[in-house]
């Protein structure tokens, strides 16, 4: 279930150890379960494979031997065609059937040339540092240094992690490309917050029947990590979530991560078949700060929604990662972010960060015991790991 951002600020060591003790024990139980998954698949590879290849090798023989013996029999009894049949048969080749094997005309992409996803190909560097110890505690890790496309800092990268709210990256981005008119006027529906209260999702608070405008939604689908404006800016762009996810996953297949990570809903409800990595990710996240826009809304610390009659004063809403990591020694400056939180996923977080000369990077965690443990991961990956 969602739960909201906001934590008591201070943080209590003792409790810390018992969260850290606690996540230690599942990191071991998830250790061993990957260990009896691993000598699972050894036996079949060893026993299993070796008896599938046989038993096919053994049903393309039989095959073999029938086919062979029908043709001989074939052969005895049925004279070679004569030439008139042979000169018939390829007339029976018509001009339509030709004109029917002209190419088709590949449909165009849906956002242009997609051959520009190779430019977020990250490839590790040769000193690339092992994202570990005391100060990272998160079981899923990595750091992309931009300038140069290089992974510098990973920490069990490629596993498939569940991405929970960071999956409003994708939501704010899909959306930032079908929408042309920030301030366009839009209706509150009872299905985006219905959606929002039976899965116990964050919700900016806005009430069945107000009326906002889009750009409300974009933020509050990232500041405040709304359930309600998530779903709501779904049925605005596609006029469904249904419609609007798949539009997600022909956005993963345009930066060529669609084998790796995939969407069912717009919000980052758990679901066995919302997935994705931190490499992938990182590739969300570099797509999206390369939008003036989106980059704009991940980056804002506090926004205020639009006046209306249900909220005179607006909604004042807050990223409270970015305003707990400010007075943070970085090494530089983190700039832009977007958290995550489900039982199944922990805590995790992507960000992008400038070092203090201003290499600019991307750091996604995932599966931090503890929100503040999430943000002191990003600190000490940051400080201690960005050249």
């Amino acid at each position: 279930m969602y739960h909201s951002y906001e934590e008591n600020e201070e943080y209590d060591d003792y409790e810390e150890a018992l969260r850290r003790a606690e996540w230690k024990k599942k990191l071991s139980r998830m250790k061993r379960e990957k260990e009896r998954a691993l000598r699972r698949r050894r036996i079949f590879i060893k026993i299993g494979i070796p008896a599938i290849i046989i038993g096919l090798l053994a049903i393309v023989i039989a095959v073999g031997v029938n086919i062979i013996g029908k043709s001989r029999k074939n052969n005895a009894k049925e004279p070679v065609l004569k030439e008139a049949e042979a000169e018939k048969q390829a007339a029976d080749t018509s001009e339509l059937d030709i004109e029917t094997e002209e190419a088709v005309e590949e449909p165009k992409a849906l956002y242009g040339d997609i051959s520009t996803s190779s430019a977020y190909k990250y490839t590790e560097a040769d000193n690339m540092d092992f994202l570990s110890g005391d100060n990272m505690q998160s079981a899923n890790a990595i750091l992309v240094n931009l300038a140069t496309n290089t992974i510098e800092g990973q920490k069990d990268y490629k596993a498939r992690i569940v991405p929970a709210s960071m999956t409003k990256v994708m939501t704010l981005l899909v959306a930032s490309k079908h929408i042309s008119n920030p301030e366009d006027k839009v209706t509150i529906s009872i299905e985006a917050t219905d959606f929002s209260y039976s899965n116990d999702c964050s919700s900016v608070g806005f009430s069945v029947g107000e009326v906002v405008t889009v750009e409300d939604l974009m933020y509050g689908t990232i500041l405040s990590s709304g359930g309600d404006a998530a779903a709501q800016l779904a049925i605005y762009v596609a006029g469904s979530q249904e419609k609007f996810v798949e539009l997600m996953n022909e956005e993963c297949a345009n930066l060529g991560i669609d084998k790796t990570t995939h969407f069912t809903n717009t919000v980052g409800v758990y679901d066995t078949n919302l997935y994705s990595t931190c490499y992938d990710m990182a590739i969300i996240m570099n797509e999206a700060i390369n939008s003036d826009f989106c980059r704009q809304v991940l980056s804002a610390k506090k926004y205020t929604t639009s006046k209306t009659a249900e909220h005179p004063e607006g909604i004042t809403i807050s990223n409270w990662f970015l305003r707990r990591i400010e007075d943070k020694d970085c090494g530089g400056e983190v700039t832009s972010a977007k958290t995550g939180y489900v039982v199944q996923s922990g805590n995790c977080a992507v960000s992008y960060g400038e070092s203090e000369s201003g290499t600019p990077y991307i750091c996604v965690t995932a599966n931090a015991h503890s929100a503040w443990r999430c943000i002191y991961d990003h600190v000490d990956i940051y400080k201690n790991h960005t050249k």
